[in-house]
């Protein structure tokens, strides 16, 4: 599958042209769908976009890393979108390369070559245990996240924020880095490098955020729940699936006192309220029994764990009911 054709060099896309590219091809990219699902060439990979803010970019240390996390999965592709902050023009850089650690905070890409960082996160150990689940399944990741980044704009400080309409649309956000990402990721026919054009098949959304939602008013977070939904839905939206599977690790309690997310609590609720409500979502609550490497990051064995909840958590909600 392929979500905009329109592939170019040059600067990326404004948020409204890319809104407009949608509506124009949807009509043409659905016929599109229907003739690559008949291809006899190329691979199908199942992909499994990660997003959200610092926890999903992942602060365990690669040093720590043992057995075979600590060796390059290259036989599931990763498409690592260039972590920018608002107001920048649009980015969503990256490289298909195999996975390996690396993809934690501090990675970068400039699009043609992945600069990777000493951190990791849950996509180690997630890319290992569907592979284990699925073993004749070719999976692939696309991830693009920030840490400190809101959904709320007005929680958004100096990280950024995801809320589509920021600035009445006319502002530059993650939203815009995000619809860039999987615009880029999808731009590259061929994502293993064998020299056939391949087929991306959404297979589900993992989000690890909301932190900064619940770090300031009682009026942000009490949003939390309503801002989810639509975020989430036009993530599905932008994957063509509207019931895309959906996996939310829930925050977990502040590790300072007072604490960095006074209003943490209002926030897990509505992540387990969200849940609740919606018959294709899940949401992954061990996050409170992780160490902690700072006082808002988890450990290296968190992280692993996380990974594992991830996929323990989507598999099922991938089969039919």
């Amino acid at each position: 599958m392929i979500i905009i054709k329109e592939c170019r060099e040059g600067p990326s896309l404004s948020k409204w042209v890319i809104k407009k590219m949608v509506l124009k091809y949807f009509a043409i990219l659905v016929a599109l769908a229907g003739f690559q699902a008949t291809a006899a060439s190329g691979t199908d990979f199942y992909v499994y976009y990660l997003g959200g803010q610092s926890n999903m970019d992942g602060y365990g240390y690669v040093k720590e890393l043992t057995g075979p996390l600590a060796q390059p999965q290259e036989h599931v592709p990763i498409f690592h979108g260039n972590p920018s902050p608002d107001g920048q023009t649009v980015d969503g850089r990256g490289k298909w390369s195999g996975l390996r650690p690396g993809h934690g905070v501090g990675f970068q890409s400039d699009g043609k070559t992945n600069q990777y960082s000493d951190r990791f996160g849950v996509e180690l150990s997630f890319a290992q245990s569907i592979q284990k689940a699925y073993p004749k399944r070719r999976i692939a990741i696309i991830k693009y996240s920030r840490g400190g980044t809101s959904i709320d704009s007005e929680a958004a400080g100096e990280f950024g924020c995801w809320e589509p309409d920021f600035n009445r649309g006319n502002g530059i956000n993650q939203y815009d880095h995000f619809l860039a990402t999987i615009r880029n990721a999808h731009c590259e026919a061929d994502i293993d490098g064998d020299g056939q054009s391949d087929r991306l098949i959404p297979a589900g959304i993992l989000w690890m955020q909301g932190e900064s939602d619940a770090h300031y008013t009682l009026e942000i977070a009490s949003r939390y729940q309503a801002n989810l939904r639509r975020l989430m839905d036009l993530i599905r939206a932008a994957f063509r699936a509207d019931d895309l599977p959906v996996v939310i690790g829930q925050i977990s309690y502040a590790q300072k006192d007072p604490p960095s997310w006074k209003h943490g609590e209002l926030v897990r609720k509505a992540q387990a309220d969200y849940v609740a409500a919606d018959s294709k979502a899940a949401l992954v609550t061990r996050t409170d029994r992780y160490g902690y490497s700072d006082p808002w990051h988890y450990d290296t064995e968190g992280y692993i764990d996380l990974g594992k909840q991830f996929a323990a958590e989507v598999i099922p909600l991938e089969k039919p009911k």
